[in-house]
Formats: C-alpha cells, sequence, structure tokens
C-alpha cells in the first residue's frame, strides 16, 4: 500500500505543479473572449452567385478568343445569367468545328447548338464545386486581411455551407476593420460605351432609350468620381485576378494611388484592350463602382502596369493595398450578425464574473466544511486543485474564456461538489453497517464511482454537441465545462480518495503507537 501512495502522490504533484505553470500569470496565459476582452462578433454570408457570374464572365472572353483563333464565325456573345451564356451569328456550316471546340475546351460546360445559335450552360456539379471553393477561399482571404492588419488572436472558421464567423479582439477601430472585411475587391477593367451622364435616360438616349444585350449600366462612385452613369460592356477583359504586384503610389496631381502590374496572360490582354480602343475610355471598376474612366492615349505594354486612382485618402490607399494582395473575395459578403463589446463593458463582465464565482465557491466550500467537517475540508482541497487543473488546461489549449465560459467553471464546480456529497453518503452508509473506516471509504467510493463517471459522461457528450455547433460564447462554455467535468473526475476521485487514504494511515500510526 506504501508504494502505492507513493506514485500517486507523485502524479498528483506533478499534475498539480505543471497546472500551475501552465497557468502563472494568468493574464497572459489566459485567453479571453470578446465579451471580457471587448472586440467584434461578425456572421458572414458568402454570396456565392458572385463567384459563377466572375467565372461566366472569364470563360466568355476565353471562348470569344478561342472563337477568333480557330476563324469560327460569330456576331455576339451574352451573358444570360451567372453561369450560362448564349452566342449569337454562328455560321451552321461550321457546326462541327464549333462543337470540336467545345468539347475540348469547355468540358465543365453544357451547351446546345441550334442554327445560327448556341446556349453554354454550367454543369451543377462544377456550380456546387465553385460555391465551396468561393467561401474556402473567402475564409483564407479574410484571413490573409486580418493577418496584414495586425489583429491580435483572431478566431476566423466556416459555420455552414455557405457563412463565415469572425471574432476580433482587442479591436480599437470597428469601422475600419469591418470596412476591410466587407470589401470584395473585385476589380474589373470594362471599356465604357457611353458616358458620364446625369441620368440614365441621357446616357441610353442614342441607344433608343434601351440597354443592349452585351452592355450594362453602372454609377460611378460620388466619392471617386463626378458620380453619374456610365454604359459598360458587360464582360470584364481584365479583373483583380490578374495582378501580380500592388504597392502604394502617387498619380499625376501628387494623390495617393495605387500602382499595379499584371500577370503575363493578364497583361497580354490589358495590352490588346488598350490597342484596340485608343482614344475611348476604359472604366476600372471596384466592387460595381467606376472609380475612373482614363482615355486611352497609347497601347500600355504588358509588362507596364498602371495606376488606380480616385481620389483616395492615404488610409484608403494602403487599406486598398492591403485588401489587393490579400487577394479579392471571390464573392460578395452580406453581414448577417454583428456585435461590438467596448473594452470597458469587458472590463465589467470580468469583476463580475469573478465576483459571482468567489461567492459561489467559498458558499459551497463553507457548506461542505460546516457539514461534512474534515472530510468537507478534504473535499475543499479537491476543489481547489480542480480549479487550478482547470486553468491549466485552458492554458494549454489556447482555449477562450467567456463570460459564459466563467458559468461553466461554476457548474462544474458544483458537480464537483455533488460528486463529493456522493462518495462521502456511500462511506457513511458503509460505515452504518459495521464495516470499518478503511474498507468504508474503499467501498464508498467504488461504489459511487458508477453514478460519478454517468453523470459527468452524459453532461460530457451536451457539452460535445454544444461546441460542434454552437459559436462564440456558447464554444467557450464547452470548453470550459469539458474540462472542468474531466478535471472533476481527477480531483474528487482520485484526489480525494489519496487524501482519504494518507490521513487514515497517519491516524492508524498513531494508534499503533
Amino acid at each position: 500500500m506504501k508504494k502505492r501512495l507513493h506514485w500517486k502522490i507523485i502524479l498528483t504533484i506533478a499534475i498539480i505543479v505543471g497546472a500551475i505553470i501552465l497557468a502563472f500569470p494568468p493574464r497572459e496565459k489566459i485567453k479571453l473572449g470578446l465579451d471580457l476582452k471587448g472586440g467584434i462578433h461578425l456572421v458572414l454570408q458568402v454570396m456565392t452567385e458572385d463567384a459563377i457570374n466572375i467565372e461566366t464572365d472569364q470563360e466568355i472572353v476565353r471562348l470569344q478568343d478561342l472563337i477568333k483563333k480557330r476563324d469560327i464565325a460569330l456576331k455576339g456573345a451574352t451573358k444570360d445569367r451567372p453561369g450560362q451564356f448564349s452566342l449569337q451569328g454562328l455560321n451552321p456550316d461550321q457546326e462541327g468545328k464549333t462543337r470540336d471546340l467545345l468539347d475540348e475546351y469547355f468540358r465543365d460546360w453544357d451547351y446546345t447548338l441550334i442554327g445560327e445559335r448556341a446556349t453554354i450552360s454550367l454543369k451543377a456539379t462544377v456550380v456546387q464545386y465553385i460555391r465551396d471553393q468561393a467561401v474556402n477561399q473567402a475564409l483564407e482571404t479574410i484571413r490573409n486581411r486580418i493577418d496584414q492588419f495586425g489583429v491580435a488572436e483572431p478566431l476566423i472558421q466556416r459555420h455552414g455551407a455557405e457563412r463565415i464567423i469572425v471574432e476580433l479582439p482587442g479591436i480599437e477601430d470597428p469601422e475600419r476593420v469591418k470596412n476591410l472585411i466587407k470589401t470584395t475587391a473585385i476589380l474589373e477593367w470594362k471599356l465604357v460605351k457611353a458616358g458620364p451622364a446625369p441620368d440614365e435616360e441621357t446616357l441610353l438616349k442614342d441607344f433608343g432609350g434601351a440597354v443592349p444585350e452585351d452592355s450594362e449600366v453602372i454609377r460611378g462612385d460620388p466619392k471617386r468620381t463626378q458620380g453619374g452613369y456610365f454604359l459598360v460592356s458587360k464582360v470584364a477583359t481584365v479583373t483583380g485576378k490578374d495582378l501580380r504586384t500592388v504597392r502604394r503610389s502617387v498619380d499625376e496631381w501628387n494623390n495617393p494611388a495605387v500602382a499595379f502590374t499584371m500577370h503575363s496572360e493578364g497583361g497580354a490582354r490589358f495590352e490588346k484592350l488598350t490597342s484596340e480602343n485608343i482614344g475611348r475610355q476604359v472604366a476600372i471598376l471596384l466592387d460595381g463602382k467606376v472609380q475612373s474612366s482614363p482615355v486611352v492615349h497609347s497601347t500600355i505594354p504588358r509588362t507596364q502596369g498602371g495606376i488606380i486612382q480616385g481620389r483616395f485618402t492615404g488610409e484608403e490607399a494602403d487599406d486598398l493595398v492591403v485588401i489587393l494582395r490579400a487577394g479579392a473575395l471571390p464573392a460578395g459578403i452580406k453581414y448577417l450578425e454583428e456585435r461590438t463589446i467596448g473594452p470597458s463593458l469587458g472590463e465589467d463582465s470580468i469583476r463580475q464574473g469573478l465576483a459571482a464565482g468567489l461567492v459561489a465557491i467559498v458558499s459551497v466550500m463553507t457548506f461542505m466544511v460546516f457539514f461534512y467537517r474534515l472530510s468537507g475540508a478534504n473535499a475543499v482541497t479537491a476543489l481547489i486543485l480542480n480549479i487550478i487543473i482547470l486553468f491549466g488546461a485552458l492554458a494549454y489549449f489556447r482555449a477562450t474564456l467567456t463570460l459564459p465560459g466563467i458559468a461553466g467553471v461554476i457548474l462544474s464546480i458544483g458537480m464537483a461538489v455533488d460528486a463529493n456529497v456522493l462518495i462521502f453518503e456511500r462511506i457513511k452508509e458503509e460505515h452504518a453497517l459495521g464495516k470499518t473506516i478503511m474498507s468504508s471509504i474503499s467501498l464508498g467510493f467504488s461504489r459511487a464511482f458508477s453514478a460519478i463517471f454517468d453523470s459527468n459522461l452524459t453532461t460530457v457528450i451536451s457539452a460535445i454537441f454544444l461546441f460542434q455547433f454552437g459559436t462564440g460564447p456558447i464554444k467557450g462554455y464547452a470548453v470550459t465545462l469539458i474540462i472542468g467535468l474531466m478535471a472533476n473526475l481527477f480531483t474528487a476521485v482520485f484526489v480525494s480518495h489519496l487524501i482519504f487514504d494518507l490521513v487514515v494511515k497517519k491516524a492508524a500510526k498513531r494508534l499503533s503507537i
């Protein structure tokens, strides 16, 4: 028995010392959640339809280039909706040639070819793949933007099919960060066919008052331009995906601007766009708004790049550089939920949570010592060790302590005391049946264990579901509850039994003397 007690003592001391080392100092080792530290909590919806739209635009441009290289007659290409476009003016005599091209280069698309018209639609499986990839890419893009912005210990994770949860503790300028996250940063270069005009009626005057099939009406960003309306081509020749480098620069008036260069393929398309449209305007669109519409005076070589200007402030130019370097979001973002918590409110929550915890602990300890005397002191010791192990585990797993997490700590304390009560009552019952103290202690622990284990196991299972499907503070509650219950099994059963064994052994030695 002496040998058995030695390894139990060593194991207990090692775990307690390890927990103290891990948790000290608690201000540096224990991460606080938004409700305690302050910050913002966002639930974002990824508008995956935008990703389908961009894919469609790029494929239209690619197909037009391939048709031109194959000398296939074509009058025009029109986007019907995201994921579907039509070709008009095909030569029926070249049907075989057209089918061969589509079969070779457009395997992800279904098509119907009737006479002079072809309808091309993205396959359903590919649509789902693009939607899924759009959410994953949005997740990584948002993470990269926030990392470049310098937010400490952010939480960014996918939630469901098309949602993303973002938690940013300790943010001093939440509006700037929200704008940084939300900006889709879809850059597009589109040929201007008319504008700017003060209203749509004036804009479409030369087009019979109707928008041509291959065009769309876009408003100018009033912050960057004089506003107004532009008639631009529906398909973007060059997009933000073609950018190779982005940096802060200045325009010819020494105002903040953003300079860029392009990859070889995008640069070639940009060079072609400028060479074929000298003397015409090309609109630079950011998130569907015209930032500027410069006139092309000469061909811009593919290696030269250009400048995005639009009366930016220095901070706006810096943020745009961060956004473009991190990559454009593959789709728009919609805020479904937003919570901003100030640091002063977090400090109040900490004080109130600690006060509630201390009141709970002192009340429980007082009751146990008053009702069970020395056995109650045993339970109090186990309870203190339980709290030490819990905070050591929180520090080790880098778990976040939230206000509901404090509630989880208090609940685990209550369940730890409940376990001690079960054990003590079983010991009293066994001793009342005439068994020795040592035998009563051993039987009390063994017979109460199944009830303690079952109650802890069912609560842990519930907490696992909360962790799996909950968000933010609910996860914090689940984590502290699970860790607290695991610590409870160790302290209420193992450590408490060890204390009883040591006390009984010491008493027996004293009686033998």
